[in-house]
């Protein structure tokens, strides 16, 4: 019997959409399939018993040693992540995963005892997609990978002429493919990262607070963790290189896109 202590779920709430949409996969007839990388055996069997319970099939693998070469064979739809792992631990393996081409898309959710600010900053800098801290609620667990799973499944508005693209200065989104472009560089961003740019290139010109954005993107209100905006909108900076001024910081607010002139 597992001995882990549970806490009650800081979700405050969850967008409908988020517990109906089913996956590509899904819809096959096919479950979502999850990569657990956990030493710890008891918090390991716990994260799997429940994510089956949920609908998918998950696989445990107790070292970091060899986690991005099971990625890549397996090509998971999500990844739960322990920050402390033998060997190699979990923020050099989401760095490698978003370093490598064919595993930068794949959703990364850390699962660690590392609670501090400095620690959720680091672990969303190396490319985690979201950050939950032991001990946690299984029923909470669950609800973050289901909304991580669903970021990467909306096709966004389509516009009149060229079906599922969106289109501001130098940065295009084809959002049925998932696939942004800088004029006719393709960028690779993570879910999140194609997300957030969405939300904010659907509205130039207007701001988008952090709690907004927050539950706009990340699908519910994540209690205390409005900074995390700011980790994700460093990164989609970087990755847009000189694009990046298209992203304008309001101070004490939030974010907006800039309109074209």
């Amino acid at each position: 019997m597992c001995s882990i202590s549970i806490l009650r779920p800081k979700i405050l709430t969850m967008n409908h959409s988020t517990q109906t949409t089913e996956s590509p996969r899904a819809m096959q007839g096919q479950r979502d399939r999850a990569l657990i990388i956990e030493d710890d055996e008891d918090i390991a069997m716990l994260i799997k018993f429940n994510l089956e319970g949920a609908g998918l099939h998950a696989e445990i693998l107790p070292t970091g040693r060899n986690a991005v070469k099971r990625i890549k064979e397996t090509m998971p739809d999500i990844v739960l992540l322990d920050l402390m792992l033998p060997e190699v631990d979990g923020i050099e393996i989401c760095r490698r995963l978003r370093q490598d081409q064919e595993t930068s898309p794949v959703p990364v959710l850390m699962i660690t005892a590392k609670g501090t600010e400095p620690d959720r900053i680091r672990g969303f800098e190396s490319g985690a997609d979201d950050y939950i801290v032991k001990p946690f609620s299984p029923r909470e667990m669950v609800l973050r990978v289901k909304a991580i799973l669903a970021r990467g499944r909306g096709a966004g508005e389509r516009v009149a002429g060229q079906p599922g693209l969106m289109a501001v200065g130098p940065i295009q989104l084809d959002t049925e493919r998932f696939k942004a472009f800088i004029n006719t560089r393709e960028v690779e961003l993570t879910a999140t990262e194609f997300k957030l740019l969405r939300e904010l290139i659907r509205a130039p010109g207007k701001v988008r607070s952090r709690e907004t954005l927050l539950e706009e993107v990340w699908q519910y209100n994540f209690d205390g963790y409005a900074r995390t905006v700011d980790t994700h909108v460093r990164r989609l900076r970087i990755k847009l290189g000189e694009a990046a001024e298209w992203i304008e910081t309001v101070r004490g607010v939030g974010y907006r896109f800039r309109e074209p002139r």
